[in-house]
């Protein structure tokens, strides 16, 4: 899903006025009604709603609400604060069918007067602000939201928290924010959503779809996706009855040291779940008898050396290499490394130790074959790259890096982005705080790697296998048995077969892979 600027959705919503065609207020009154059905789904009528309704369009949605949960029989009052700023149009009208209501009687007060007083209600609507907003809140508007914070009400945002900005809030005043506990979003999640720092802004937001026009949403260029199950439908292969583990690909794990050859035998795991017909993992040799006990269906290619790895033996037959999990940092690993780095030229996995050797070596990034795909979380990316003070800053330099080396960047996290050389930056949108456990890395390693050796391009093999591993570990914790508290990596790769089993299950399978080959 393609996701916009604050100022590119402001276009998409004229677009669709000018060739739905609609009319503005009735286009507000769409997206009034989604809010509406939302908040009546989750609180229901005993509710005592406090609305704040601030002077442009985001307000006007406010008062639009205000009118459909009176309809309801919801018990609200209606605050509008005197900001000095002019009422929009649709603001004016919404607050004209407002007061035709016996029922219900805006509150309106200007800044030097007291403000309201919240101890008798339960929610807090807030649609002070929209996303248009340029520039931190201060005076009486940044006095109005730390009023709402320190009421400790749960707080429902319209659009965006009032405050926040769609996308760079690195010079915004955090005091001056909205807290909500829940952001109800128009058509299209905000960029400053997937940042950490801006969690205990949005809360748990909602994306609700207002119908803009998909002509237009089709040919407004944008770097941001959203990776959601449809678009992950589509990239996924069906698989020919004649097909046979040639077909599949050949993949090489380089894996493992002395103490760390659970890391080898999770990236197997997740390799040979992905689907890839062959997998070799290249070993120290003390890890023999542990990886061909633990995962039988993999062959074994053991090092010279009996702790560490000191070379990788290379061979046309391998279709994709994953390097990283578990081979520590040693000189002779390093060496390893770079003769790989000289010798190889297709798709590599870079993850975890081998990350660390990159670092540790600058000069070796440069020789990292285009379209190599590098997995790191963010302090092992900051020391590929240097330190950032934000999410959002660190962004930056993530798409700097991946532009730079023409790699694909895969910068782990709540909300993992898959990076491309080109720019485009996709948010993966599966996944739960119980994958921040030990190991599950590597199984991502494997699923990748095995995604590369059976033909995916690199993009593709990336977006689709972050998506595949979150959601594996969704299914995991779906399970009675498990828990985010209690998930274990290798649940991750159990589970994976699920994953598959829910995109392949989409009515759409497969059709556009079809219509290709017709």
């Amino acid at each position: 899903m393609k996701f916009f600027t604050a100022s590119q959705i402001a276009r998409l919503d004229q677009y669709t006025i000018d060739n739905e065609p609609i009319e503005a207020i009735d286009l507000m009154e769409r997206a009034s009604l989604q809010l509406a059905v939302w908040i009546e789904a989750h609180f229901d009528a005993s509710h005592h709603i406090a609305i704040f309704a601030g002077p442009g369009n985001n307000g006007g949605d406010a008062l639009a609400v205000s009118r459909m949960l009176a309809a309801k029989n919801y018990k609200i009052d209606i605050f509008i604060p005197d900001s000095g700023k002019k009422f929009t149009n649709s603001f004016l009208i919404n607050l004209d069918r407002l007061k035709k209501r016996t029922d219900v009687k805006p509150i309106s007060w200007i800044n030097d007067a007291p403000l309201p007083k919240l101890v008798d209600y339960d929610l807090i609507i807030d649609g002070l602000f929209g996303s248009g907003l340029t520039r931190p809140l201060s005076g009486f508007p940044a006095q109005l939201v730390r009023h709402l914070n320190y009421s400790g009400i749960p707080i429902i945002s319209i659009d965006i928290p009032s405050g926040l900005m769609g996308e760079d809030n690195s010079g915004n005043d955090p005091d001056a924010i909205i807290h909500a506990a829940y952001t109800l979003t128009f058509q299209f999640p905000k960029l400053s959503f997937f940042f950490r720092e801006n969690e205990r802004f949005t809360g748990k937001w909602e994306v609700l779809p207002i119908g803009l026009h998909p002509e237009a949403i089709d040919q407004t260029p944008t770097p941001w996706r959203y990776s959601d199950f449809k678009s992950m439908v589509a990239i996924l292969k069906p698989r020919g009855k004649f097909s046979h583990k040639g077909t599949f690909g050949h993949a090489l794990l380089v894996a493992g040291s002395y103490g760390k050859m659970g890391a080898a035998v999770l990236a197997a795991k997740g390799c040979l779940r992905s689907g890839v017909g062959l997998l070799t993992i290249h070993i120290p040799k003390s890890g023999n008898q542990i990886v061909q006990i633990a995962v039988p269906e993999a062959m074994v290619n053991m090092d010279e050396s009996e702790n560490l790895i000191s070379g990788i033996p290379l061979s046309s037959n391998y279709k994709a290499i994953g390097i990283g999990p578990g081979i520590g940092k040693a000189v002779e690993t390093a060496t390893a490394l770079l003769a790989l780095l000289e010798n190889y030229h297709g798709p590599l996995v870079v993850d975890a130790d081998a990350l660390n050797l990159l670092s540790g070596h600058q000069e070796m990034i440069k020789l990292l074959p285009e379209g190599s795909i590098l997995t790191p979380h963010p302090i092992e990316f900051e020391r590929l790259a240097g330190h950032a003070e934000s999410d959002f800053e660190r962004l930056k330099l993530a798409l700097d890096f991946a532009k730079t080396h023409r790699i694909v960047l895969i910068l782990k996290g709540t909300y993992t982005s898959i990076i491309l050389p080109d720019g485009t930056c996709s948010f993966n949108s599966t996944g739960n705080p119980g994958m921040a456990t030990g190991g599950s890395g590597d199984v991502l390693t494997g699923i990748l790697t095995g995604l590369l050796a059976q033909g995916y391009p690199s993009n593709e093999a990336a977006l689709l296998g972050v998506y595949l591993h979150g959601l594996s570990a969704d299914l995991s914790v779906s399970n009675a048995c498990v828990s985010e508290e209690s998930l274990l990596a290798s649940d991750i790769a159990d589970q994976l077969g699920k994953a598959f089993v829910s995109l392949k299950s989409d009515p759409d399978f497969g059709k556009a892979k079809k219509k290709s080959q017709i």
